[in-house]
């Protein structure tokens, strides 16, 4: 049992859930999504006021000017997509706290969460602060 209980924490601990990651950024939580796939994808679609730097480009040149106090959520197109693996694992290994979101963009929709680019999906829930 114990070894089946460190199993769920760790995995707590290293992805996170859109509605999770929906309530985290509502609620004003240090965060910042990272797109990790190509640009055309992330021109195409991807989750309101996250960064793109695809896993392929991620280095200490192309990271230097983010926050390492902050935590990074990466993400790609789906669960057939492993770009948010090598990017979390990426990032991980230059010394940045990182989740990986679950689902990629393609349960950020299906929770009904908006998207934005050349294909975005403009309704549904909006991430907004009161702040």
């Amino acid at each position: 049992m114990e070894a089946q209980i460190k199993h769920y924490e760790n995995k707590l601990a290293y992805e996170m859930d859109p509605s999770d990651l929906f309530e985290a950024l509502n609620n004003g939580e240090k965060i910042i999504v990272i797109d990790a796939r190509r640009a055309f994808g992330y021109d195409e679609e991807h989750i309101p006021n996250a960064l793109n730097i695809p896993h392929r480009e991620m280095n200490e040149e192309t990271t230097k000017h983010l926050d390492k106090d902050v935590l990074y959520v990466t993400y790609c197109t789906g669960i057939g997509c492993n770009a948010s693996t090598k990017g979390a694992l990426n990032m991980t290994k230059l010394g940045f706290k990182v989740k990986e979101l679950i689902g990629g963009l393609e349960w950020w929709k299906i929770d009904g969460f908006a998207t934005e680019g050349t294909k975005g999906v403009k309704q549904g829930l909006k991430i907004e602060c009161a702040c």
